[in-house]
């Protein structure tokens, strides 16, 4: 589900149980439903799915000048390649291991499948001779926010997702 602002403006992806629960407890309204028609049904009250919903109150969004270092971040800077091979990414790898001095920051962090992470391990690229198919470098702009929102692929998001790539 989208989370939109007040404003309309895109704030995030939320599970279903979540957006649910903004809506039956009124603090957001469905902007549009679940594309199927699907409808969620209790006993006493039926509920469309939505797919989108709108907070009733604007929240301001504090701003941060770097994007949040996650897992799921990460992965989707690096579209789930491996850095080393190119091949499906696994797991995370530190360029400069942190035993060697290393930070666990955006410009030394990249996408690694098991296979090259083990083969690495801690050492140097300088050691092993390898070299990094991209630079890591740390994400910029608001669509960082949305982690999947460009991977969803619900044609109804596609209004407020083309506000926050502009």
């Amino acid at each position: 589900m989208l989370l939109l602002n007040a404003s309309y403006e895109p704030l995030t992806t939320l599970p279903m149980r979540r957006a649910i629960l903004l809506v039956l407890r009124e603090k957001a309204e469905v902007v549009h439903g679940d594309s199927a028609g699907k409808a969620l049904h209790s006993a006493t009250t039926a509920l469309s799915v939505p797919s989108v919903i709108r907070l009733r109150r604007y929240i301001r969004v504090p701003y941060r000048r770097r994007v949040p270092l996650t897992r799921v971040a990460l992965m989707r800077r690096d579209a789930h390649r491996c850095a080393y091979c190119g091949k499906r990414a696994e797991t995370i790898d530190h360029v400069i291991p942190r035993s060697r001095g290393g930070g666990h920051v955006w410009e030394n962090v990249v996408a690694s499948c098991k296979t090259c992470n083990h083969r690495k391990a801690d050492r140097l690229l300088d050691e092993l001779g390898w070299t990094l198919n991209v630079t890591p470098t740390v994400p910029r702009g608001l669509h960082w926010r949305l982690i999947n929102g460009e991977s969803h692929g619900d044609p109804q998001w596609a209004p407020y997702m083309a506000r926050v790539a502009a």
